[in-house]
């Protein structure tokens, strides 16, 4: 995995791979033309690696030359393709190929074909490394390509994500994972903890715990650890934006993650559309908000005897856990409205065996 400005990528094609393919299509045009001179010419910035290979691999006489196009900025052609380096002059009469690093859409050979219609070149013809033949529009013939794949966003050999990865000698797709982002709720002894380790397990998810981030930072001294704790030794509330960015952290230290369990976080309405705002930022939202529901009197029995295990002393006196469940139903209600009105809210009976409830998780979850 490699990361180019804000995306990740994942290894696509080994070195290897793209050098046959090079070959095959050197192989192709030399086949045709081992009794002409043709011009070869590149069309820049992506085909300059295409283009120095081709040449070590084509066995006859020939001439190079470029021309520069462009109708990528970021991940998305513009639609409008621009002529920024015009045709060599020395053209007229002669057998031209277009050396073009990948062919998708079709909008830049347009534009290559408009070139050289107003010009007396003997013939000219297209020569690809990559063919995106899914989305190509079919217009003009392909005479050579290379490699056939699928419609992914590519970079390396040449390609680039806004002028950075350009160099790596094999190619890596865009990480487009589908991602389930969870938000978990749950009254104290709901069995949250235990359900979260399954669905970590299960769907190669990352949970992330408020609390533990907390006190992973505070412990360890970070300098997000450090504000937090210079806010509640006096007294104060952690700002949401400190824990979000606490969160920020935590999601970029886990990208292979297929997703992530927020346990702790959101706990307010401000905090849920800061949370939205962040994952919207990283291309990502919440799928679901799962809350175990479970009877009062059932939880403070089990909590009851986590407390003579655990020691807890908020886990030994039923006046305490009362006030602790009147702390999270006064919390939760406006959330449960606000991820209701996304469609996202599901409620879960958390009452039964631990299997039992598990099944009832992993329905709401494949459902998404």
């Amino acid at each position: 995995m490699i990361q180019l400005h804000d995306k990740y990528f994942k290894r696509f094609l080994s070195e290897k791979e793209i050098l046959l393919a090079v070959q095959r299509v050197a192989d192709q045009v030399a086949a045709d033309y081992k009794d002409k001179t043709p011009i070869f010419v590149g069309v820049l910035n992506g085909s300059f690696m295409f283009v120095s290979d081709f040449l070590k691999a084509y066995p006859h006489p020939c001439e190079v030359s470029f021309v520069k196009l462009s109708s990528y900025q970021g991940l998305t052609s513009t639609g409008i393709v621009e002529t920024l380096l015009d045709l060599p002059d020395n053209i007229e009469g002669r057998s031209v190929i277009i050396l073009e690093d990948i062919i998708d859409t079709g909008r830049t050979l347009k534009e290559l074909v408009h070139l050289f219609s107003n010009t007396n070149v003997k013939e000219f013809k297209i020569a690809s490394l990559f063919y995106k033949a899914e989305v190509y529009n079919g217009e003009y013939a392909i005479d050579y390509f290379g490699l056939e794949i699928p419609d992914r966003f590519i970079v390396g050999y040449g390609l680039d994500y806004k002028e950075l990865g350009r160099n790596f000698r094999e190619v890596y797709q865009l990480n487009q994972k589908h991602m389930i982002n969870l938000v978990l709720f749950g009254k104290p002894g709901a069995g949250k903890g235990t359900q979260a380790q399954f669905l970590k397990e299960q769907y190669n998810l990352q949970h992330i715990s408020t609390g533990d981030v907390f006190r992973y930072n505070i412990k360890n001294g970070t300098d997000l650890g450090t504000l937090a704790k210079s806010y509640i030794d006096k007294g104060d509330l952690v700002p949401d934006e400190v824990t979000i960015k606490m969160l920020e952290d935590e999601v970029a230290k886990n990208q292979e993650a297929d997703g992530f369990i927020f346990d702790g976080f959101p706990r307010t309405v401000a905090q849920a559309e800061a949370l939205d705002n962040f994952l919207e930022s990283k291309d990502m939202k919440i799928n679901a908000t799962i809350a175990l529901e479970a009877n009062d009197e059932v939880l403070i029995q089990r909590l009851l005897e986590r407390g003579k295990v655990s020691g807890r002393t908020d886990d030994q006196d039923k006046d305490k856990i009362r006030n602790r469940f009147d702390e999270y139903n006064s919390k939760t209600a406006p959330l449960k409205t606000y991820y209701e009105e996304q469609g996202k809210f599901h409620s879960v009976n958390g009452i039964g065996t631990i299997a039992e409830i598990t099944e009832r998780l992993t329905k709401v979850i494949e459902g998404l």
